[in-house]
């Protein structure tokens, strides 16, 4: 299925594919192997266990249509009559034995619409594998998303160590110099250790992510250190509109077309079975007694007089009706769910632009001065560090709606099923 998907969610990548973010080996095996989006999308559409499970749904469907378009099967009869019985029929004397062939006619072309039945419910498999393979390959954006979120977090927890650190050898010189108390001392050495610790927890977050990314083309372990993209990267808004237009092209909503013509087949099926099939014969028969033989024939038609098929008809009738209303209710929820989506990106990417080109320059602006201070003792320590633990929550806020708002676009992309950028090649070196 890999044609239907314009190597489907690259286009809905949600992140342009582009220059390498942050880098956080954490073993030989893979420190400096790199994975770009498509490629992550590639591996998951050729040998995600999922996807290599459900295709055997489409060739059990083929073999579906194979047995709909069989004739039903001659049947041969033997019968014998007139033997072991008493006076005349003693013994084997007066034994007749009949042997005939006889066959089912079905009429209606009951077995052209068997075979219609079928092909509808080979469509809908198909159509269902491609929703399937929509969910896997969303799955692998969210993933791959994480994974570098995951790589930001540890680079800024990284760099709130060797701040840290900074600190602290600043200030072990001012208490070497009496300029400071030696509480200030300690106080920087539990700052320190905080770090240490949260580095250590952002590593073990990032690992787990990769783990969980490589889990989708069936990899015990991961191949690759880094995550090559850009967290930071926003493409060109949309109208609400063009989302909207797009959503009842998504398998989600042709599969419900596909259902539809699944049940006008099952409906033409039932009504076709409400006229009986007639089954007609032809045989020979022995005569024990004169050791003559003779030709026989039947015909047989059931009288329609109680079951017309009615209650099957009926419930075919109820079932194409009832997915009718489904598909409406599905639309109207998945409608509302659009416009949520929509609202919630344009508001995480508006939180993270802001927190990122404003917030955090201000931040890094006021530790610049607080530190400043610091060192000529116009500050505390208390403040010193609250600069420093501000300016990291704003990063931390920053890389945190960056990720929602690319969380947010994969799950409007999957909704939709339509591409939302170009994608771009990895960098070249």
């Amino acid at each position: 299925m890999v044609s239907f998907l314009p190597r489907a969610l690259i286009a809905c990548a949600v992140m342009h594919v582009a220059s390498a973010a942050a880098q956080g080996p954490d073993g030989p095996s893979f420190a400096g192997a790199e994975i770009t989006l498509p490629a992550a999308i590639e591996r998951a559409l050729a040998r995600n266990p999922d996807l290599i499970a459900s295709r055997y749904q489409l060739t059990a469907a083929q073999g579906r249509i194979v047995q709909a378009g069989l004739r039903v099967n001659t049947e041969l009869d033997l019968e014998l009559e007139n033997f072991a019985g008493s006076g005349e029929t003693h013994g084997l004397d007066a034994l007749e034995t009949t042997l005939s062939l006889s066959q089912v006619i079905e009429i209606g072309e009951k077995r052209d619409l068997r075979i219609g039945v079928a092909e509808s419910d080979r469509d809908l498999v198909v159509i269902e594998q491609r929703a399937r393979e929509l969910d896997v390959l969303a799955e692998v954006v969210r993933r791959f998303i994480t994974v570098v979120a995951a790589q930001e977090r540890q680079r800024f927890a990284q760099e709130a160590t060797a701040l840290a650190r900074q600190t602290l050898d600043a200030i072990t010189q001012r208490v070497e110099a009496a300029l400071s108390p030696v509480a200030e001392q300690s106080r920087a050495r539990i700052a320190l250790t905080r770090a240490l610790i949260e580095e250590r927890q952002a590593g073990s977050e990032l690992r787990a992510a990769r783990y969980s990314l490589a889990s989708q083309w069936g990899d015990t372990e991961p191949t690759f250190g880094i995550a090559n993209a850009d967290l930071f990267r926003f493409e060109a808004e949309q109208s609400f509109q063009a989302f909207f237009d797009r959503l009842e092209r998504s398998p989600d909503f042709i599969a419900f077309a596909s259902v539809a013509r699944l049940r006008d087949a099952e409906l033409r099926l039932a009504q076709a079975q409400a006229r009986p099939n007639i089954a007609v014969g032809v045989g020979i028969r022995r005569f024990e007694a004169t050791d003559d033989l003779a030709l026989v024939a039947s015909f047989t038609k059931p009288l329609a007089i109680r079951n017309e098929n009615q209650g099957a008809i009926l419930e075919a009738r109820a079932r194409r009706a009832q997915t009718d209303a489904e598909r409406q209710a599905a639309l109207t929820r998945a409608r509302g769910s659009v416009f949520a989506l929509y609202q919630e990106i344009s508001a995480a990417r508006a939180r993270a632009e802001t927190l990122r080109g404003q917030a955090v320059p201000q931040a890094e602006t006021a530790l610049s001065q607080t530190r400043a201070g610091y060192d000529v003792g116009r500050f505390s320590f208390l403040e010193l560090a609250t600069a420093q633990q501000e300016l990291l929550e704003l990063q931390e806020a920053a890389i945190d709606a960056a990720a929602d708002h690319h969380l947010l676009r994969a799950e409007l992309e999957r909704l939709t099923s339509e591409p939302l950028n170009t994608p771009m090649e990895a960098p070249q070196p």
